[in-house]
């Protein structure tokens, strides 16, 4: 006869996973007056009411940091790859003109550590107020066996908002239209499966110069947020014909997603400013320029497309907000196609 197995001698202990959700409740809502509700219940209760908007439309995401969380806990950044899920996230329906209201977590971990954890929904939360949205609640889920002891998986979804006529979907992009791009921070949050297997067989390159800073700290940099920049444009009446957030699979991967079908966008690969630790990735792992382009942003976040009278303006605040901004391409007729052209300069 087996001795009786409890669920904690099976992995999971609950009053550990009570203890840690009692400590998150001070990182939640924070007294926001859209939440309706507290910490315990349910499911999140926040208000309907949109003042200002006449015809609200709700945006609605969900993203992950990718395996640079995998990273960013082996090297204790923990509450960088919490910021670099949120500016993710609030990307992705900033390029549609939105901003964000309201933010919910999913963490699941092969088992749940209070300090670990406290800090992670910490982050979170911090991350969300920085960008003037609330995280309202979520999940955290133990799941031994499914993965060990100390690995987390975060993923987050938002609702933001944008008045019905204010959506930017690319439909207003024109022929003579500017490609302009917004400086990334880094690798933002794309390419990590790479970056990893180059540190692990090469080791020595986490601590190579890049820009003032060590490799590990450079490819650990937090994805940069946009949110404030756009709303700054929209408000100064320079508002973007189009705008795309350069993730996984780079320029060419992105801006054709919000390309008519009767327009090409043509991009002057010499014309990006290309950060160091791109240099190091492509010298060190032999990559080709092709496989560069079609991996990472490569100092890109976003790529705007614009008005060509708006597009010295645009650069003029964007620029007075911290952030690089200027001319890498052209709208030309075509099949909605995005062309790379010319040479990187490395």
């Amino acid at each position: 006869m087996i001795p009786p197995i409890s669920y904690r001698d099976s992995g999971v202990d609950i009053d550990n996973a009570n203890a840690t959700k009692r400590a998150m409740a001070d990182s939640l809502n924070a007294g926001d007056p859209r939440v309706l509700n507290s910490f315990g219940a349910f499911a999140s209760l926040v208000s309907g009411s949109f003042p200002g908007y006449q015809h609200p439309v709700l945006v609605c995401k969900t993203e992950e940091p990718g395996s640079k969380q995998l990273l960013a806990f082996q090297h204790d950044r923990i509450e960088s790859v919490c910021e670099d899920m949120i500016n993710h996230l609030i990307n992705d329906i900033a390029v549609m003109g939105a901003v964000p209201l309201f933010v919910q977590d999913c963490i699941v971990c092969g088992a749940i550590e209070k300090e670990k954890v406290t800090r992670i929904v910490r982050g979170i939360a911090g991350a969300c107020k920085a960008q003037g949205c609330v995280l309202t609640g979520g999940e955290t889920s133990e799941q031994p066996g499914v993965l060990d002891k100390g690995t987390y998986v975060l993923t987050a979804s938002v609702i933001g908002i944008v008045e019905r006529d204010s959506v930017i979907d690319g439909s207003r992009i024109e022929e003579g239209n500017v490609v302009l791009a917004l400086a990334s921070s880094g690798l933002h949050t794309n390419g990590y499966t790479l970056v990893r297997k180059l540190l692990r067989e090469k080791p020595e390159i986490a601590s190579v110069s890049c820009g003032g800073k060590t490799f590990l700290d450079a490819v650990l940099e937090p994805h940069r947020c946009y949110v404030s920049c756009i709303q700054n444009l929209i408000k100064k009446n320079l508002v973007p014909t189009g705008i795309a957030h350069i993730t996984g699979g780079g320029i060419l991967g992105n801006l054709n997603r919000i390309l008519p079908s009767t327009l090409n966008a043509e991009i002057d690969c010499g014309a990006m400013r290309v950060l160091p630790e791109f240099r190091v990735i492509r010298d060190v792992s032999g990559t080709s320029d092709a496989d560069m382009i079609q991996t990472f942003n490569l100092g890109v976040g976003i790529t705007l497309v614009c008005d060509a009278h708006h597009a010295e303006q645009i650069s003029s605040l964007c620029g007075k907000l911290g952030i690089d901004c200027y001319p890498i391409g052209t709208i030309v007729h075509g099949t909605g196609e995005v062309k790379m052209e010319g040479t990187l300069q490395w």
